[in-house]
């Protein structure tokens, strides 16, 4: 059938626009699709061959049996914020944007469960219930404007990921479009011990490589009695590094425990929300505790105890309301805040045991020194995930190269420490090779076996997640390419 308004022969763009009815919903002009040649990770860049926006399931589902019939590469995509270039086209993909498909279905607060389609934005889940005295735990820096659905093939974190968990622990259903075209649903109204294998914990993380994600049921949260956040100011990186373990060991488990060094205060305070940090601050934690209002003080009590049993410059409590949401809006502005200081940035994520902060701090001091990049590092301290930003400008010859393998350095100090090369940004086309730091072959092999139990034909998101050979040269070798352009 053919349809009014598109302006090309291409059988396949007539095709997909067929099924979303309406030549507004796809794009296929190359002045259209250069805002989806990649995500947040900019590195590298890749042409989609159309993007199509579909209004409900049954047109992901349309689309995506299409594309498997006509042996056409497809991804789905949401906000664009993923970090590792998990939404790049870097075959040449037909884009399945989800951003029309935006509504909250439900909210059963008798339950505590709310239904929401992928394109629902995170921050407005908690913005929609927080006047019956609820709110969705995961909060990304981006949750004002990540979608749910890419917070689910990420499995995001966030903050206060410390104490609530991340995406994947408020997941109590999901309906997924296999690759083939077929619709399931996973999860039993929020049951949670149900029979059979944890097929919503394979698909949370799975990065857009086992099936497209149409609806979310969601677990929310009562407010909390109280909360109170403190603020600890350090002239050593290590004591504030140390400060964190000895919170936890006193038993004190926060909402959540963050640090900047002075290099991302610098940032944060050139920014949009500045606070007043002292410039010459070498480090500080944000550390907020909630729960029944009895204790809430006894626990602020210790963490200034302990900041203060640690060299702490200055430890205070926020004032009121207004000053703990100036210091998290200041904190929240981290990542973006780096454009103040730096032309260009590539941000990681590693995860290491608590206890090896001060050793790897060091070691991404070490890389600095060794690239000649400044990093930047804004963390979640209390779940030991680390974000060195590390800073270059790619109008200079050979700083991007150098930015990329100081990244790949700082995952192997987290990997060498016990950790891992992702907490939450996902792995994408970024840190594929790096999978190798933390897997075997015959690992890698059984979780690329699951895959091609989903994926046969391998058209959803090729090349994402796990490390190919003959891809990852190739890959990696563009990279380079792009780096000395």
């Amino acid at each position: 059938m053919a349809v009014k308004g598109l302006k090309t022969n291409d059988p396949h763009i007539q095709g997909l626009a067929s099924i979303v009815g309406d030549s507004r919903s796809i794009l296929y002009h190359k002045e259209d699709l250069l805002a989806y040649d990649c995500d947040g990770f900019t590195i590298l860049k890749h042409l989609p061959k159309a993007v199509v926006f579909p209004k409900d399931t049954q047109e992901v589902a349309k689309l995506v049996k299409y594309c498997s019939q006509h042996q056409l590469p497809f991804l789905a995509r949401g906000a664009g914020t993923g970090l590792s270039g998990g939404a790049i086209p870097i075959n040449g993909e037909v884009i399945i944007s989800l951003v029309r498909m935006k509504r909250l279905l439900s909210v059963d607060l008798e339950n505590r469960r709310a239904v929401v389609e992928p394109g629902f934005v995170n921050l407005k889940l908690t913005n929609s219930i927080s006047d019956k005295g609820y709110y969705y735990a995961p909060d990304p820096s981006s949750q004002y404007c990540c979608t749910i659905g890419g917070n689910v093939a990420e499995n995001a974190g966030g903050a206060h990921c410390l104490k609530y968990g991340v995406t994947t622990n408020h997941i109590l259903g999901l309906e997924v479009v296999l690759p083939n075209g077929e619709i399931i649903e996973l999860g039993h109204n929020g049951i949670l011990d149900t029979p059979g294998y944890d097929l919503l914990g394979l698909l949370t993380g799975s990065e857009g490589t086992l099936g497209i994600v149409t609806k979310i049921t969601v677990r929310i949260l009562k407010n909390p009695e109280a909360k109170q956040t403190v603020l600890a100011y350090f002239d050593r990186v290590s004591d504030g590094s140390q400060a964190v373990s000895d919170i936890i060991s006193a038993g004190i488990v926060p909402a959540a425990l963050e640090m900047m060094d002075k290099t991302a205060i610098e940032a944060v305070e050139a920014a949009a929300f500045p606070v007043g940090h002292p410039k010459d601050i070498a480090a500080l934690l944000l550390i907020e505790v909630d729960g029944i209002s009895a204790g809430i003080d006894e626990q602020i009590h210790q963490i200034l105890e302990v900041c203060r049993n640690r060299n702490v410059r200055e430890v205070r409590a926020a004032r009121d309301e207004l000053e703990r949401a100036q210091w998290w809006a200041n904190r929240k502005t981290g990542f973006g805040a780096m454009g103040a200081i730096s032309p260009d940035y590539l941000v990681q994520d590693g995860v290491i045991p608590r206890s090896k902060l001060p050793e790897v701090l060091s070691k991404i001091n070490k890389i600095s020194g060794e690239t000649g990049l400044r990093i930047a590092n804004i963390f979640h301290a209390g779940d030991g995930n680390l974000h060195p930003l590390v800073l270059f400008d790619a109008r200079k010859p050979g700083e991007t190269e150098k930015a990329l393998e100081a990244g790949s350095a700082c995952l192997q100090a987290c990997a060498d420490a016990g950790g891992t090369i992702t907490g939450e940004h996902g792995v994408g086309i970024e840190k594929r090779e790096e999978m190798r730091f933390v897997f075997s072959e015959t690992e890698i092999k059984a979780q690329t076996d699951i895959r091609q139990v989903f994926n046969p034909d391998n058209l959803l998101n090729a090349g994402k997640l796990f490390p190919s050979p003959a891809l990852c040269v190739e890959i990696k070798t563009e990279m380079k390419a792009a780096a000395s352009s």
